[in-house]
């Protein structure tokens, strides 16, 4: 395959028709590669997409599951030596035993699903268009560990406001793309596809689908590709919604990150963000360091599904107990399917590695500051690495048009809290609304 085409090394996940024409199945070239059928066009051309996952890999992964080789239990009654393994095993068991991919995989494809070529790289993206006439557009960007499973739970609810407590004058257009090297998307083959370069093709993007004046949201890697954008002004951006913003003033992160005292002066919601950032920093980032560094050497988890699910779930404290209840039963926000079917579009792409390298590629500092000029809006999970004051974001976003505290939801805020989620994005744009 060239490199603007999706290159996965398991059975292909696609199904590709000519514009117009019907979806069917892959055609496999060999066992272990497939052709896309493609439409014509040029390289702007704008194709279906279809997901189509070969029974034989879901046999495999479950084989893998049982034949997972376990370590012993911690020899703490904790999480602070990493992922337990009474949770694990809850989760491969479920895995193996009880959940069912095809679910997830037929509300995908119910969504109108595309791939188009963006600097040489194929670009995957869900577009669900409002049936109302005034919808404003906006172009929604997942994180890490996430993917565009993080936010099916709010498409509907922003295209068909009026079934979902809203009204006519809530409506999006929404466009859900995958990031280079995660999900359906192409996998770079050349180094440099950082959040600036992201942000740069997002904006090709947004016009190729007919859209002269939108918005943009994002949290984790997406805020920080949003961001980007709105620092390249492209034509017809009119603001941005983050729910992880970049706010952190440059002395108080170092500090957090020396591990030093807080400094004097803080105001009660500065000195809990300055307490979530210092133990961020000490307990949580070993998994961005190794990735940052070293995302090659990351084999073991594109090879035993156990260990990418344990890698995945590890990316913070607040998300990780959250999960460990729901797969002990207790569950809030996110269910077991939830959590799994985004772990298992991972494995079956075979993206763990190339996903990794967006923090290899990456040079900016995550959460400080950018100058941001474009309108912002900021809403404030509890449970997100940081809980951005008010009084950082006014100084990070000079232009913020709508500022919110959330009693509820953490790190992936549309996918655990979706109705919140919702609320604030009609809410935060409804000032740029035309």
């Amino acid at each position: 395959m060239s490199a603007a085409q999706p290159t996965p090394t398991r059975r292909s996940l696609l199904a590709i028709s000519a514009a117009g024409g019907a979806l069917g199945p892959a055609l496999f070239a060999d066992p272990g590669h497939a052709e896309a059928v493609v439409a014509g066009g040029g390289s702007s051309a704008i194709r279906p997409f279809r997901v189509n996952v070969p029974q034989a890999d879901l046999v495999d992964l479950r084989r893998r599951i049982a034949a997972t080789r376990w370590p012993e239990r911690e020899t703490v009654n904790d999480p602070s030596q990493g992922v337990q393994l009474a949770t694990t095993r809850k989760l491969a068991d479920y895995w193996a035993n009880g959940y069912d991919w095809r679910k997830v995989e037929a509300k995908l494809n119910a969504l109108p699903q595309f791939v188009t070529e963006i600097d040489g790289l194929d670009i995957h993206f869900i577009h669900v268009r409002s049936k109302h006439e005034k919808a404003l557009p906006v172009i929604i960007t997942h994180g890490w560990p996430g993917s565009i499973i993080e936010q099916l739970k709010v498409i509907d609810p922003l295209t068909n406001p009026t079934a979902h407590g809203g009204t006519a004058a809530d409506a999006f257009h929404v466009v859900i793309p995958s990031l280079p090297g995660h999900g359906f998307s192409g996998k770079p083959t050349t180094t440099g596809w950082d959040p600036i370069r992201i942000a740069r093709a997002w904006a090709v993007l947004m016009p190729r689908l007919g859209y002269t004046r939108y918005v943009a949201q994002g949290g984790d890697w997406g805020n920080a590709v949003t961001e980007q954008m709105a620092l390249q002004t492209p034509p017809g951006l009119v603001g941005i919604h983050t729910n992880m913003p970049a706010t952190v003033p440059p002395d108080i992160d170092s500090a957090a990150l020396a591990g030093s005292p807080p400094p004097a002066g803080l105001s009660a919601d500065e000195k809990r963000a300055y307490d979530q950032l210092s133990f961020f920093y000490a307990h949580g980032l070993g998994y961005a360091q190794e990735m940052s560094h070293r995302p090659q050497t990351l084999y073991a988890i594109e090879d035993s599904p156990v260990g990418l699910a344990a890698w995945m779930i590890d990316h913070d404290e607040q998300s990780y107990e959250l999960i460990a209840r729901v797969f002990a039963g207790q569950p809030e926000g996110l269910t077991r399917d939830d959590v799994l079917d985004n772990i298992t579009l991972y494995w079956l792409t075979n993206t763990a590695v190339s996903s990794a390298r967006l923090y290899w590629e990456s040079k900016l500092a995550f959460f400080a500051p950018k100058g941001v000029q474009l309108p912002t809006a900021v809403s404030v999970f509890p449970d997100e690495l940081y809980a951005a004051p008010r009084s950082w974001a006014e100084k990070a976003y000079p232009k913020l048009i709508h500022y919110n505290r959330l009693d509820k939801g953490g790190h992936f805020a549309a996918w655990e809290q979706p109705q919140f989620f919702t609320t604030e994005i009609r809410a935060a744009f409804q000032p740029l609304r035309a």
